[in-house]
């Protein structure tokens, strides 16, 4: 069984992405085939996640603490089996950098049982607005990994 990786994109790679990375990582077995990680169209280098997605995923077990951001590189894109976006905006960026990942870019709402649409920035928001987001993220993931098994 060959190792897939999923890639979540969002601004700075500092609220969303890295909390739906983490969030998949604590969902999937240990013996997974897929890889997770995360970055942003506009992140820079070695900045942590913002302190209430750490607070949010720790409310459910998950540390943050440790993340570290990183901009979209044409590596990244092209060892990712998945590119899963939080806006359609995000989308749209990367179809027109790199069009050749169009076919494996997705949504991540286009998961969510309630319906899709783009998962909204929280940065200086409140920590009930990361709490709100989180939730969003992980209603969608049962839905992403259902999607994720069909490409193992």
């Amino acid at each position: 069984m060959s190792t897939r990786t999923v890639m979540f994109v969002c601004t700075g790679n500092v609220c969303r992405s890295p909390m739906a990375e983490y969030l998949l990582r604590h969902r999937l077995p240990p013996d997974s085939a897929w890889e997770v990680g995360s970055a942003g169209t506009s992140a820079g280098f070695g900045m942590s996640a913002s302190r209430f997605a750490v607070t949010a995923l720790r409310e459910k077990q998950v540390d943050l603490s440790m993340h570290q951001s990183r901009p979209v590189t044409r590596d990244l894109v092209d060892v990712a089996s998945l590119i899963v976006v939080m806006t359609a905006g995000h989308r749209d960026f990367i179809r027109a950098v790199y069009p050749d990942a169009k076919e494996k870019i997705f949504l991540l709402k286009s998961f969510d049982p309630v319906g899709g649409g783009d998962i909204d920035d929280p940065i200086g928001l409140t920590v009930e607005t990361y709490r709100q987001i989180r939730d969003d993220i992980d209603r969608a993931l049962p839905g992403l990994m259902t999607f994720m098994e069909t490409l193992e």
